[in-house]
């Protein structure tokens, strides 16, 4: 399978000998949890995990989305049924924001075989169930910190002065709106703008009119026209650690090894010792 799948090839896959562990990783910022749009209607056989608990520690001064500790990721991924030899489909609402969150962290700790659905449940057209399944068969996942980073090209991880250097050395790319990367409005964290250097690259460029990822190719060509070049350390940051999973799944998909800024800007900004640059320039 792709690191992205389409609903149909899906649906091959689930037919399968040897079918994926399914995770629904619905999410809405500032919305209602989304268990009950789970128990509403899910793929068959899915299990639900909540990315606010499961896939986060509390937000705090590492941000709004830290990375969670690992020993409540470790068992919510084996409650959800993932094995380590066993490929792994994760889907959310469409936007694949909190789905490729959990791909980065699945894949970040050692899973070999992650994928995302593309355009989430909003793209499936095979059969759905209500309620709460049957718990699923527990798995034997146990996640390492960084075992997914260890080979060459595979993912990373920044912290705050990481991020600070790639802009520097690299190229790194902010995923949020363009008005709150030049500082005109930030309805969430303390300050508005960027970190210094950092290049303007809103997720939604990374998908068409209909929700689903663009074309490798064009994927490719987004990122080379924003400075991204064969051999580039790739560093990604937005809000809070979600939507630039998103952008680094789409780097993945277009065959560019990246690092993710999990603290991102929630955590930058919340140190007002740390520069903020203004407007559309990176600088």
């Amino acid at each position: 399978m792709n690191v992205i799948i389409s609903a149909s090839e899906l649906g091959v896959e689930r037919a399968g000998l040897k079918p994926p562990v399914l995770l629904d990783v619905r999410w809405q910022l500032g919305g209602p949890h989304q268990r009950q749009a789970y128990l509403e209607g899910h793929i068959p056989g899915a299990a639900f995990v909540d990315l606010d608990t499961e896939l986060a520690a509390p937000p705090g001064a590492r941000g709004r989305h830290p990375l969670p500790d690992m020993a409540t990721f470790g068992a919510a991924m084996r409650a959800a049924g993932v094995r380590a030899d066993r490929a792994v489909v994760v889907y959310d609402g469409g936007l694949s924001w909190a789905a490729a969150r959990a791909w980065w962290l699945l894949r970040w700790t050692g899973h070999p075989s992650v994928h995302v659905l593309d355009g989430g449940l909003a793209a499936w057209d095979g059969p759905v169930e209500s309620g709460e399944p049957a718990p699923p068969t527990p798995g034997d996942f146990e996640p390492v910190p960084g075992a997914g980073g260890q080979e060459p090209g595979a993912l990373g991880l920044l912290d705050a002065d990481g991020a600070a250097a790639r802009a520097r050395s690299g190229v790194l790319l902010d995923a949020r709106a363009g008005e709150r990367y030049r500082g005109e409005v930030e309805p969430i964290d303390p300050v508005g703008g960027h970190i210094p250097g950092a290049i303007s690259a809103p997720t939604q460029g990374n998908v068409a009119e209909d929700g689903r990822f663009r074309p490798v190719a064009e994927l490719a060509a987004r990122f080379a026209a924003l400075g991204v070049s064969p051999g580039s350390k790739v560093g990604v940051y937005c809000g809070s650690g979600v939507s630039a999973a998103h952008q680094v799944l789409a780097l993945e998909a277009a065959g560019i090894p990246s690092d993710l800024y999990v603290g991102s800007w929630s955590e930058w900004s919340g140190d007002r010792g740390r520069p903020v640059a203004t407007g559309p320039e990176p600088q």
